[in-house]
């Protein structure tokens, strides 16, 4: 019976052995399949907040081309302005200076 017993023993441990082959196997494929998972979930709330980022940035970003639109307008107004004031009194402030800078009248300090 100790011949039979050592065998039926030595059998069942050759049996665990080969479960704990086939377990170790199943668990690295699970390990992979979880990390695999995982990346591509990663990926995907990764592009999910790069579009959020975008929509918000372009929302806010058209704020800004319309402030910077209306400065533009006006400040074109101002140059306008700036030039029809130059038309209308620019010979009359060239003959100004020149009749400053020809008819010097020195002034001792008083």
């Amino acid at each position: 019976m100790s011949a039979q017993n050592s065998a039926g023993i030595q059998t069942l441990l050759d049996a665990e052995r080969e479960a704990q082959k086939i377990v170790q196997k199943d668990r690295t494929k699970r390990v992979k399949d979880a990390r695999s998972e995982a990346q591509k979930e990663i990926e995907d709330y990764k592009k999910q907040k790069e579009e959020e980022f975008k929509a918000f940035e372009k929302e806010h970003t058209s704020g800004n081309q319309k402030a910077e639109e209306d400065a533009n307008k006006e400040a074109d107004l101002k140059v306008k302005e700036i030039q029809e004031i130059g038309k209308k009194t620019g010979s009359k402030v060239v003959d100004q200076l020149l009749e400053a800078v020809m008819n010097v009248k020195p002034e001792p300090p008083r």
